[in-house]
């Protein structure tokens, strides 16, 4: 098996695993660790108003974004979500009002994302709201082995200054996650336990 194999099925057990993990939370847990996670994020990322904050709209067993929309709105945030515009591309960001009707789009394989309708105004955001499979403390997410965020995070940093958080259970750490070079640290991760600043090894 070559190097990149195997680095390729490590990311995939510990995908399944961190995942397992996530899916064992029952609904009562779930709600409570998205409020908390909400309350974390909005500290660590302090004064937003006037800021565009891309979320994420959860798919799966993700951790709801909802109470985080509703802080940020109450702090004068706009709001964005991603758009995915071809495999291999960077995201690109539409604003979204809480309650307007998202569209299904084309994301890894055969998954639908919701996104903002294409007459939703385009937009760059200031900080970007991460969903992830797994995390650990140095920064390092796992993701769904698409890419997207890793690509897009690389643009947008050449470019000008953002702000990466990722947002996630806590359950989801994991020790380690391998990273290489193409993969994007996150600058946070907001969960229900709290705010994990990546730190050097």
């Amino acid at each position: 098996m070559s190097h990149s194999s195997e680095r390729a099925s490590e990311k995939a057990s510990l995908r399944s695993l961190a995942l397992a993990r996530r899916a064992t939370l029952d609904a009562v847990a779930r709600e409570q660790a998205a409020e908390a996670a909400a309350i974390q994020a909005l500290k660590w990322l302090g004064e937003v108003g006037g800021e565009v904050v891309s979320v994420f709209a959860p798919i799966g067993s993700e951790i709801s974004t909802t109470p985080l929309v509703r802080l940020l709105r109450a702090a004068g945030a706009q709001i964005a979500l991603p758009v995915v515009v071809d495999c291999g591309k960077p995201l690109t960001f539409r604003l979204w009002e809480p309650g307007e009707e998202l569209v299904p789009s084309a994301g890894p394989g055969n998954i639908k994302i919701p996104a903002p309708p294409e007459t939703a105004p385009a937009v760059v955001p200031d900080v970007l709201v991460v969903p992830l499979a797994a995390f650990d403390a140095r920064g390092n997410r796992l993701g769904y082995g698409a890419g997207f965020y890793d690509r897009t995070l690389a643009l947008l940093r050449g470019a000008k200054r953002i702000e990466a958080i990722g947002y996630a259970f806590a359950v989801q750490e994991l020790p380690a996650v391998p990273a290489e070079s193409h993969d994007e640290r996150l600058d946070a991760i907001a969960t229900d336990a709290g705010i994990v600043r990546p730190v050097e090894e």
